[in-house]
């Protein structure tokens, strides 16, 4: 929140430092942090910064003039955002033009969504994963903005109406308190636990609770009605009730992940609550934590704020290699370096000159031709033309890579191998119980790395406890610890679950373990493997040795797996195999796996993630999928898995 232009309200530096924690938070939660799983929540923090500030400034406008002037509120808001939006985008598409032509296509469509603040929309209507990052889509993070701008588009006109015809504040914030409530107990009715939850993370209604949360906080704490007068006990309230909302936020930020059920229902309404309290404890003048808030360094962060969030990204997304998507600290460092750089620049030459009419007095200017004669004469011109013909290049590359002239548009890619299964192009390919999948190939496993997997202890799956332990020596082999040391021969009663890793490997597996059941399925997750299992019981092809293959096209909770191995009933032994795939949902899937095999009796944990640590020479250049050397290792591990 830049200080006011003209002295139009009031400076409340502590907000600045709030949107400077907000925007750190979401950078940490796209960098893949692993200590702020739920950094992601900083952009709900936005949302309620947002909603009190607007409604604070049209409140204060109605109470002085008794109208709204939406036209000055409008051009303002253009003003403020379109400037650095549209210099963001210039650059990207001018990037991605220049190393990235095949993904143009698909760039374009994204850009004429976020040039119209639609983007949230876009992005459901495409089923776009805002979890996954397995494609190069690096204005993703543009949906949040096109509802902070739907807000500004339609807020002013509502307000309006609550102001003219329910004038006692009490009943408009009891009204406005009551549409968030509804927007909030939408997004847990449309989540559905253990699927991919954008519909709900993308959506204008499903999100709109944070802003209206913000709106009334301003309908009955004003900003420019706190007094600084306040008696030390009512201060010593106001501080601890800062503390510990900001205890909240944090808490939420560190503890929380984006595939957690509590998040999505009630979770993110209990944060834009906390974040409310927080504001109001920050704007009040008597208040000692706006003061630490206010401090320089996070100041001069949440000053440029809005310009971090636009190119931080972008960024991100256009320096990360697909297939390496975790958190690097060198790679991290430089990554937020340069996001800061371009908004620091972005701040000083495009945004706040513009806030203060640059335009304006730029276009009185250029109409005199004295003005064209005296920028000639002017020391510095050659530099001021270098700049000049800088610019007119990087528009010029951005207009051809966006009218569609770049040789990768008339090229139609041949994949090497299979596709993501989130990207919903991989095609049918399945395998089930009754189908022969491929012919063998043959291939040689790597080495490697030492590792151990898995064991069970207690829970209500089967009559006894067996642990069970995979290890993986130097040489490439696999031993199986237990009290028996042979792994089974056979693949009668064995039945396997899984999606298209487990397709790869269908072929080895038939080959190692004949009569082995398998049911595999590209894009199978979790939610829907209790259809499988039922299926596959009126069938009569459920062995009484289970191996589940689930969690690389999306996360679940630990009731979900836990429900679904409780349903196989009296079984021998059930093995677990983890993920590695560089989505954003691999660790979630992976924790939940292992927490569970660890409660559970004759539950064995299969640490694939583990086994093919740096292993490239397994996998297709997706990073997921298995070629033929992964696909026999990966099969000789489930065999061995197997207890005899």
């Amino acid at each position: 929140m830049p200080k006011p232009i003209n002295g139009q309200g009031r400076y409340m530096a502590g907000l600045d430092g709030l949107r400077a924690v907000a925007v750190l938070a979401v950078i940490a939660y796209h960098l893949n942090a692993p200590w702020v799983p739920g950094g992601l929540l900083g952009v709900s923090v936005f949302f309620v910064l947002s909603g009190y500030l607007i409604t604070d400034m049209l409140i204060a406008q109605w109470r002085q003039h008794r109208r709204i002037n939406f036209k000055d509120f409008w051009i303002r808001r253009a003003r403020r955002l379109l400037p650095a939006l549209l210099l963001m985008i210039v650059a990207v598409v001018a990037w991605m033009t220049l190393f990235h032509p095949s993904e143009l296509p698909v760039l374009r469509q994204d850009v004429v969504a976020a040039v119209f603040y639609v983007s949230n929309w876009w992005y459901i209507f495409h089923h776009v994963s805002y979890f996954q990052s397995f494609s190069l889509q690096p204005l993703k993070h543009l949906w949040s903005l096109a509802v902070e701008e739907q807000f500004y588009l339609m807020w002013p006109l509502l307000l309006t109406l609550g102001l003219r015809f329910v004038p006692r504040r009490g009943p408009l914030a009891g009204l406005t308190l009551a549409g968030a409530i509804a927007s909030a107990v939408l997004m847990a009715v449309l989540y559905q636990p253990g699927t991919d939850p954008s519909r709900v993370y993308y959506g204008t209604d499903t999100r709109a609770f944070g802003l209206l949360i913000g709106a009334v906080l301003a309908m009955v704490w004003p900003s420019q009605k706190l007094s600084q007068s306040l008696s030390q006990g009512a201060r010593n309230t106001l501080d601890v009730l800062g503390v510990v909302a900001l205890s909240v936020v944090f808490f939420m930020f560190v503890e929380t992940n984006q595939y957690e059920t509590f998040l999505y229902r009630g979770g993110m309404f209990l944060l834009a609550l906390s974040t409310a309290v927080l504001v109001a404890v920050l704007v009040h003048p008597a208040s000692r934590i706006s003061r630490v808030f206010g401090w320089k360094p996070l100041r001069w962060i949440g000053v440029r704020s809005y310009g971090i969030y636009l190119w931080h990204y972008p960024v991100i997304v256009l320096t990360t290699p697909l297939d390496n998507s975790g958190f690097h600290l060198l790679r991290a460092v430089l990554q937020v370096s340069a996001s800061v750089l371009l908004a620091a620049w972005s701040w000083r030459w495009i945004e706040d000159p513009i806030r203060h009419g640059a335009i304006g007095r730029l276009w009185s200017r250029v109409k005199t031709r004295a003005w064209w004669l005296a920028q000639m004469r002017r020391r510095g011109a050659i530099r001021r033309s270098f700049a000049s013909v800088a610019a007119l290049l990087v528009l010029g590359i951005s207009g051809w890579g966006m009218v569609g002239l770049t040789p990768g548009d008339h090229q139609t890619p041949q994949p090497t191998a299979p596709l993501s299964p989130a990207s919903g192009t991989q095609g049918t390919r399945t395998a089930t119980a009754s189908e022969h999948v491929g012919n063998s190939s043959t291939g040689q496993t790597n080495k490697s790395s030492a590792g151990r997997v898995g064991k069970s202890s207690t829970g209500h799956v089967g009559k006894s406890s067996t642990v069970t332990e995979v290890s993986y020596r130097a040489s490439g082999s696999v031993r199986l610890s237990s009290k028996n040391h042979r792994a089974v021969v056979s693949g009668k009663g064995v039945t396997v679950i899984g999606d298209s890793i487990m397709l790869d490997a269908a072929p080895y597996l038939k080959q190692m373990l004949p009569g082995i059941v398998i049911s595999a399925h590209v894009s199978r997750q979790m939610y829907q493997a209790p259809a499988v299992i039922a299926q596959l019981k009126q069938q009569g092809k459920l062995g009484n040795r289970i191996i589940i293959e689930l969690g690389t096209n999306g996360p679940f909770t630990k009731q979900q797996l836990i429900s679904l191995l409780r349903s196989l009933g009296q079984v021998k032994q059930i093995v677990l195999v983890n993920t590695r795939d560089p989505r954003s949902w691999q660790d979630v899937v992976n924790r939940t796996l292992q927490d569970v095999a660890a409660s559970l009796p004759h539950t064995t944990l299969v640490n694939w993630y583990q086994a093919s640590a740096g292993h490239s020479s397994y996998f297709y250049p997706d990073g997921v999928h298995l070629n033929p050397t992964g696909a026999k290792f990966y099969a000789s591990l489930l065999k061995q898995a197997l207890q005899p």
